[in-house]
């Protein structure tokens, strides 16, 4: 299975909280629900639509798994999108929740010292895509460990001056290639980027 890793990003990198106020105020963070301004729905409601429609399955980290659980499965039936999502077999990483923590349905806990093991068996699978979504110390270790197929960062045309990051800080270089670019009418620039090799 491929590693597809999609993430809401400012301008300077930062990652947490786009979704709303309370959604990860780590570090202090005042700015949840930073993305919302910005959204265009005729641009990243295709982008959607179709990484789920290529999803097999879900990768998450603990918080935004916990995040998701409380918000789709109330959504059941009255949203095409919310029924994909609760269909679909969801891997969470913890170190902290155990099997009975795990009541949206189709959740499989993955130990957090078993992750990179365990998630590097997923991608060598047969499958479609093991998709991702927030996670952001996940994303940065799996970025670390040369384990994402794909990058699809969702550029907000905003500074949030820090914050949390899906990039690797270890000095390593690490090239991509742009594989795509679109530009929504809020100034939202959807930009998929694909590992390259060196030179």
């Amino acid at each position: 299975m491929r590693i597809v890793v999609t993430e809401f990003i400012s301008i300077d990198g930062v990652v947490q909280a786009p979704g709303g106020p309370e959604e990860d105020t780590d570090g202090g963070f005042a700015h949840g629900g930073w993305s919302h301004p910005y959204f265009d729905p005729e641009v990243l409601g295709p982008v959607f639509d179709g990484g789920l429609s290529r999803a097999e399955a879900l990768l998450f980290g603990r918080r935004t798994w916990q995040t998701m659980a409380a918000a789709w499965p109330e959504r059941a039936g009255d949203d095409p999108f919310a029924d994909k999502m609760n269909s679909l077999k969801k891997y969470v990483v913890s170190s902290t929740l155990t099997d009975a923590d795990l009541t949206w349905n189709n959740s499989t806990l993955i130990p957090g010292g078993e992750a990179v093991a365990r998630i590097r068996e997923l991608r060598a699978a047969e499958g479609g895509d093991l998709a991702m979504m927030g996670s952001p110390t996940l994303v940065r270790t799996l970025l670390s460990e040369g384990l994402v197929d794909e990058l699809q960062l969702i550029v907000m045309p905003v500074l949030l001056g820090g914050g949390k990051s899906i990039f690797p800080e270890d000095g390593g270089k690490r090239p991509f290639e742009l594989v795509s670019t679109v530009t929504g009418k809020t100034g939202v620039n959807v930009c998929v980027y694909r590992p390259a090799a060196e030179g």
